[in-house]
């Protein structure tokens, strides 16, 4: 088992603690009620919800398909059958999140030096358009290859050097800038962009709004297994089906008329045209004196959209706080329910075409259930209300959380945490948790308090280069404020031996995660995901119970 790492505390979070005994002291005169709802967390609910919703039936849980009325119906009825009530002040189970679905059909060419290649949409790029129209052409955009795309100021970084790029077809690198560090250039700069953890810089979501801002008319990222962490696979199958955004009128201010993504080995032989290397471009990238590179060609693309508009539903449900005073006040649960649905032009079965989205994220979902059902069982409610939300479209760009994030169903100023679940651990109880969220919010003291309890440790996020702070939904409530939680239980595992960590979650990541293979297997151990559970409702029950999280002074998302 790995070593777990040394835990820091802030000023907030001693605060916190001393905040968090108290709140202790008032639930432990429940008696044994909190350890009376912690037993009521079971590994056999869980396979169950997850067989359900992971089934065939589901069809893998699209938003806008018959798997979403499915799931929609599933959920309000089990949240029905714990007792919880409508969470929608309107007197209903759902808040509309209004879609607009888009099968793109897309063509890109490119000429260099006088010679015309075309690529093959999925295996060679994949592109979409997310604007209203429903036919979008982009016709010889000069092509620019603009290393990892980023402007930082706070780290004295900029890509482009003050290059105008409207109406140009950009080329970027995935991720960070891999930036050495001067004192062991086998490791990454910790004092650039994090080191090893990815920023937001990273994410392909910044790519494409820098993009736009500047006003490029498409931008290709080029994708490599490593830095993205999934294989082309995954690019592929998300980039083959229908495209999801919010509904909105004109151009998509958070991304270019054309977002796409393009294989390395093409990528490599579009540089090479150009009379460039790759390797050698990439070096020069994680320097500051990096500039843009013309790579004095054109590309061109066209996108035919086949559109619909999508009433789909996030699912709510609450359980009303005790105390007249904090009531008004709110605690979220979060997971979300969808997955990518049906890809028929797979080989196969229908079985084989549906992407089942066991553990991404119908056991997330499962947890969300799990959590209702141990807070009902106190008998009395928290002093704080409690809403589980079950999101919608997470997997189109954390669609859900963002529209609600925009329209929340409460005031977010009386929203005073977020706790999301996006995947629980299925392979084994762990010496530790992992804070993915860790340094941002006074909740770590309450984590590191409940770990201890448990006879565990809390670790900062192990697979950091992952960016998972930025790819799931608590992201969309930190961005207004939130103080948030997300965990991980991926490292420290139990009783087994050396390299068991890295096998089944690379197995995962590699094999399975976004593959019609993430389906119910018979060989999961979800004794760590009980415990894990546990772990969140614990420290959700404090916040309910009156502690207050408050964002630390280096967080981004500290309201300025």
């Amino acid at each position: 088992m790995s070593s777990p790492r040394p835990l820091l505390f802030s000023a907030a979070a001693v605060t916190l603690a001393i905040a968090s005994a108290s709140a202790s002291a008032q639930v432990s005169a429940q008696g044994q009620a909190p350890m009376a709802a912690l037993a009521t967390i079971s590994a056999d609910d869980l396979v169950r919800h997850i067989k359900i919703l992971a089934s065939d039936e589901f069809e893998g849980r699209a938003p806008g398909s018959n798997g979403e009325t499915k799931t929609v119906a599933y959920l309000t009825q089990e949240f029905k059958k714990l007792g919880l009530k409508p969470g929608n002040p309107d007197g209903t189970w759902v808040q509309a999140v209004p879609l607009r679905g888009q099968m793109p059909k897309p063509t890109l060419t490119y000429t260099i030096a006088g010679k015309t290649v075309a690529l093959d949409f999925p295996e060679q790029f994949v592109a979409h358009s997310t604007s209203a129209p429903d036919q979008v052409t982009v016709d010889n955009s000069d092509l620019v290859f603009v290393g990892y795309g980023v402007q930082a100021p706070e780290f004295g970084w900029d890509d482009y050097k003050g290059m105008d790029v409207r109406g140009k077809t950009l080329l970027m690198l995935i991720n960070d800038p891999a930036v050495p560090d001067p004192n062991n250039p086998a490791e990454l700069d910790p004092a650039m962009f994090r080191g090893k953890a990815m920023t937001y810089y990273g994410r392909w979501t910044y790519k494409y709004e820098i993009a736009a801002k500047l006003g490029a008319k498409a931008a290709l990222i080029i994708h490599e297994t490593r830095p993205a962490a999934y294989p082309w696979d995954v690019v592929r199958s998300g980039g083959n089906g229908e495209q999801f955004s919010l509904v909105r009128t004109g151009d998509d201010p958070d991304a270019p008329a054309v977002p796409g993504w393009i294989q390395l080995d093409q990528a490599k032989a579009m540089l090479a045209a150009a009379g460039y290397d790759f390797d050698t471009l990439k070096k020069q990238a994680v320097t500051k004196d990096f500039r843009p590179v013309s790579l004095k060609g054109t590309a061109s693309f066209k996108v035919a959209n086949t559109s619909r508009t999508i009433a789909s539903q996030n699912v709510v449900a609450l359980i009303e706080g005790s105390d007249p005073k904090l009531k008004d006040e709110l605690v979220v649960y979060s997971a979300h329910w969808d997955h990518l649905g049906i890809d028929e032009r797979l080989p196969g079965p229908r079985s084989k075409q549906i992407y089942h989205g066991a553990l991404d994220n119908a056991s997330g979902t499962a947890a969300l259930l799990s959590l209702a059902k141990a807070y009902q069982a106190l008998p009395t409610p928290p002093k704080r209300s409690i809403l589980f939300l079950a999101t919608t479209a997470e997997e189109r760009g954390l669609l859900g959380a963002k529209y609600y994030a925009s329209h929340p169903l409460y005031p977010l100023k009386k929203t005073v945490a977020n706790i999301n679940i996006d995947g629980i651990n299925a392979w084994g109880k762990t010496a530790q948790i992992e804070n993915v969220t860790s340094g941002h919010s006074s909740i770590d003291a309450l984590l590191v308090k409940h770990a201890q309890a448990q006879g565990r440790n809390m670790a900062n996020d192990s697979r950091p280069e992952l960016g998972s702070f930025y790819r799931a939904d608590q992201l969309e409530f930190a961005r207004v404020g939130v103080p948030v939680l997300y965990t991980k239980a991926r490292s420290g595992y139990l009783n087994k031996p050396d390299g068991y960590a890295a096998k089944v979650v690379d197995h995962y990541f590699g094999k399975d995660y976004h593959q019609v293979t993430d389906d119910v297997r018979t060989d999961w151990d979800f004794s760590g995901g009980v415990q894990d559970i546990g772990l969140l409702f614990q420290v959700g029950l404090d916040i309910a119970q009156g502690v207050t999280p408050t964002w630390n002074a280096g967080s981004e998302f500290k309201p300025k």
